[in-house]
């Protein structure tokens, strides 16, 4: 006589994604991820306000190597990353379709959107200078040249409807121009950023530059847009206006950058903007030779 065995499915609890490492919320405490069918999916980390400075602070610690390499090598990591993403397309269509309660075949063309989108934003990562910047006309001896520089450390707050397309779409943007991010993935559809930090970590990019926190964006915003070692912040994905209002004032604090709420068409050509508002103008002068 022989009986079935049943074997009960394991349950991930995800973690939080800081300075390249997966660390468990300060808190401890975690919250359930269900699909749009309202199928349990996955526990995950409930971010708190000392994991929003922790990750503040692994961002900043990130920003003068990331900055200063070089922007061919930049765009080098990013294809990498693209690479990644290409070997786990499978997990991110299911994970997509689950999210936004769409058919896998239109999951699997979303992430591959996202994909394309990667690759484009790095081959944009040393063209974007000669575009951008040069020498301008000046009376007088002199040489006048500017280049676009990094704003520095960007808190984004990830959209809520377009778990990864739209999330790529707003960090790669940030970093490829050599920025450093803290991102506040979607409440309710996190898994493919938690994924994405998979992913990240086990690229080239250097711990910190990409920092993925979840749990409640309403929380944590608060805290990201106030903190005085943020220089921009990008708040794409806050839908409610009255949270907005509020972390723009909390951004005027130290005079940060600030990308306005918005819901575009992702899957649009995405143009230069975005690049270009996490950017600073540098403009040297130099005596010409006698």
């Amino acid at each position: 006589m022989t009986t079935e065995s049943q074997r009960l499915t394991v349950r991930k609890t995800y973690k939080l994604y800081v300075g390249g490492a997966f660390p468990r919320s300060e808190s401890g405490r975690s919250y359930q991820v269900h699909s749009a069918s309202g199928d349990f999916l996955a526990n995950a980390a409930l971010g708190s306000r000392k994991d929003v400075r922790d990750a503040v602070k692994a961002a900043r610690s990130a920003v003068a190597k990331w900055s200063g390499a070089t922007a061919y090598n930049r765009g080098q990591i990013l294809y990498r990353v693209a690479e990644m993403l290409e070997g786990r397309r499978g997990q991110f269509a299911v994970e997509v379709s689950e999210a936004e309660g769409l058919p896998p075949a239109e999951a699997a063309a979303l992430v591959d959107a996202a994909v394309d989108r990667w690759v484009w934003y790095a081959g944009w990562s040393d063209k974007l200078a000669q575009v951008h910047g040069g020498a301008n006309p000046v009376a007088g001896p002199y040489f006048n040249l500017s280049s676009p520089e990094p704003t520095g450390v960007v808190g984004i707050v990830a959209p809520a409807g377009s778990s990864l397309l739209g999330l790529v779409s707003v960090i790669a943007p940030a970093i490829v121009t050599g920025n450093t991010v803290v991102v506040l993935a979607s409440t309710d559809r996190p898994l493919p950023a938690v994924t994405l930090g998979e992913v990240l970590a086990t690229s080239d990019l250097p711990g910190g530059v990409v920092n993925l926190l979840t749990g409640s964006v309403a929380e944590m915003a608060p805290w990201l847009a106030a903190h005085m070692d943020v220089n921009a912040v990008d708040l794409t994905g806050v839908t409610d206006p009255t949270l907005a209002r509020e972390l723009e004032v909390a951004a005027a604090e130290n005079l940060k950058r600030v990308i306005r709420p918005s819901d575009p068409d992702w899957q649009a050509d995405p143009g230069l903007g975005r690049m270009l508002s996490l950017l600073e103008i540098k403009t040297v002068w130099h005596p010409k030779g006698v």
